[in-house]
């Protein structure tokens, strides 16, 4: 399953995922053009660094795109580069929309049959948590994983993430940001609960909200049969974007991201500010000692340039590795 093999290169590499962002100014910085063959060098010579170094890479499919044809070639390249390496990529896209449009770009980037598919895409769920479900199918299909915006960093996205509707769910509060979390935990628990039942290896405790106590309170203590992940249990294929730097925002709407029971990926680590320290504090101890968190950097890392990048990318992952 997607959760477990990415859980298993968390734990062999360290927590890291090095988003590809190739910024003018970075490209600048690695003497190259801004063309799409300047980003075609930039891209593969980061995954050619960083194989065996990151659990993972994010490239960020705008900075392709920007270039039209020339550049989604590029792109389709570096995803190819990615699964020639054996390193898990994370194709930030933040797709979301209904019906068949949804259905297309889930084929887009989550049928092996596309040569833009990864093996896991970021996707919104601001046009309805439901009108994702073809994305969902498809990972599920074909062994994908999925991260889904829950709780950003940037301050535009309070008015809609930590608006609070008529009801709430149990142990998530009444936010939207909540809502899709429960959501999320809803899934992945589904899913546990069916593997358990097929008798597939790996497959651990149904996840769910968090029980008594402070709710979602960073480290707080989970009770038993809460559901939260616990150690030795897997990950399910459903996960998370939630911000690296939004510090007590996910604990003052009531909930605990971790209680997702999935992956959880967290910009915002290096350049914009966060360590070991912010990710305690928005996820708590035991949900970064358990590789549930995937630290996204991206500057600290190209920022060091081509001949630079995996001794970097190293020491974040020392960094990070200090929590358990």
């Amino acid at each position: 399953m997607f959760g477990l093999r990415l859980q298993a290169a968390m734990a062999a590499h360290g927590p890291v995922c090095v988003g590809i962002d190739p910024h003018d100014h970075l490209l600048d910085l690695w003497g190259l053009p801004h063309t799409a063959a300047g980003v075609r060098e930039f891209s593969l010579r980061t995954v050619a660094e960083l194989t065996g170094t990151v659990a993972a890479v994010k490239p960020q499919s705008a900075f392709f795109e920007r270039y039209g044809s020339a550049g989604i070639a590029v792109l389709e390249e570096t995803l190819d580069a990615c699964r020639e390496a054996g390193l898990i990529s994370v194709l930030d896209v933040k797709r979301g929309d209904i019906g068949s449009t949804m259905a297309a770009y889930a084929r887009a980037y989550l049928s092996p049959e596309s040569t833009l598919a990864a093996d896991s895409i970021t996707i919104s769920p601001y046009l309805g948590f439901g009108a994702l479900e073809p994305a969902f199918d498809l990972a599920e299909q074909h062994d994908r994983g999925v991260f889904v915006l829950a709780l950003t960093s940037n301050p535009e996205g309070r008015e809609v993430q930590h608006a609070h509707g008529a009801e709430g769910t149990q142990g998530f509060g009444t936010s939207v940001a909540g809502s899709i979390v429960a959501q999320v935990a809803a899934r992945n628990a589904a899913e546990a609960s069916a593997a358990r039942g097929a008798g597939e290896p790996g497959a651990g405790a149904a996840h769910g909200p968090r029980g008594a106590g402070q709710p979602g309170a960073a480290g707080t203590a989970v009770t038993e049969g809460s559901g939260a992940v616990g150690a030795g249990e897997g990950l399910g294929r459903y996960g998370l974007v939630v911000g690296a730097t939004i510090g007590t925002a996910a604990a003052a709407l009531g909930f605990d991201p971790a209680a997702c029971g999935g992956p959880i990926l967290a910009p915002g680590v290096g350049a914009q500010g966060a360590g070991v320290r912010e990710l305690v504090e928005v996820f708590g101890v035991s949900a970064v000692a358990r590789n549930q968190i995937l630290a996204t950097t991206s500057r600290a890392v190209l920022g060091a340039g081509p001949d630079g990048v995996r001794e970097a990318a190293k020491f974040v992952n020392e960094a990070l590795r200090e929590v358990g």
